[in-house]
């Protein structure tokens, strides 16, 4: 029994992760179709900006969990004013010039605090699981991730920043006849996903230590499961994140990591060879 707790922990754990790091991706691309390969260096800055303001003395909870998204979704609204703005409906022109933007951070970051991993401390300590000892931050992670799609669910359905948002992005020229600007909206839902992508930075940063190339840990996993999950943000991405969770976990479980990356690879080409639109676009296509 002991052994099967700590493998329902970890596919928890592991499912919760996913989610987490690929939302922000998912808004971005789910919503406006565009493919941001600076995702990964997104989460660098959100967690080098939770190291800079623990070291500054800052409480932990406000450098990890208020800092990192309001700093990345600040520079997620620069580079959509600077670069993105003039490259919608481009989709290779936006791969490549995000591709450049993940070098150019990576490349930065690194000249100015070198490539060495740095740590930062966890909020929380450990607990048992029978003769198991585990990380109690696996928790706290679980506990974000539910929140965070809650939150983002309650808002795009019930509130009017969701439904201008969802709107524009079906039908952007009827939205721009009722007074909307969609420029403005297109703005708010980069700068939204940017900050979800710090904020999976500054949560995950004391699980996998702080250095300029920690985003391609994530990134494999973060794009095919926004390309398995489809149009639907949340419900998609909740899904993909569950499927892929399990099996990377029940796999790592029985035959290590490399194994794990390689079958979830394989299941998820299997799934977008049999599922062109994704996983929400064959069976709840309505759904949010």
């Amino acid at each position: 029994m002991n052994v099967v707790g700590l493998l329902g922990y970890n596919i928890l754990t592991g499912i919760a992760t996913i989610a987490l790091v690929t939302l922000g991706l998912g808004i971005i691309y789910g919503m406006m179709r565009v493919i941001n390969l600076a995702h990964g260096e997104f989460m660098m800055l959100g967690a080098y900006t939770f190291m800079i303001a623990n070291d500054a003395g800052f409480n932990i909870w406000i450098s990890m969990l208020v800092l990192p998204p309001l700093t990345v979704g600040v520079f997620g609204m620069i580079i959509e004013r600077t670069v993105i703005r003039f490259l919608y409906g481009r989709m290779l022109d936006t791969m490549l010039a995000t591709w450049g933007l993940s070098l150019g951070l990576t490349g930065s970051i690194a000249t100015i605090y070198g490539n060495g991993v740095r740590s930062v401390p966890s909020p929380v300590g450990s607990f048992s699981i029978g003769a198991y000892s585990v990380s109690g931050f696996g928790l706290v992670i679980v506990i974000i991730a539910v929140l965070l799609f809650a939150g983002l669910y309650i808002a795009l359905r019930t509130t009017r920043f969701g439904l201008i948002l969802r709107a524009t992005m079906e039908r952007p020229d009827t939205a721009a006849a009722l007074g909307v600007r969609p420029a403005t909206v297109y703005l708010a839902t980069f700068a939204l996903g940017s900050a979800m992508a710090g904020l999976a930075g500054g949560v995950l940063a004391p699980l996998s230590g702080i250095s300029p190339t920690m985003g391609g840990a994530y990134i494999v996993s973060a794009f095919i499961t926004v390309l398995t999950a489809g149009a639907a943000v949340i419900t998609g991405t909740g899904i993909a994140a569950t499927l892929f969770g399990t099996i990377e976990g029940i796999t790592a479980f029985r035959a290590g990591p490399v194994v794990a990356n390689l079958v979830l690879l394989t299941t998820a080409v299997v799934l977008i060879r049999i599922l062109p639109t994704g996983i929400t676009g064959t069976f709840w296509r309505r759904s949010l």
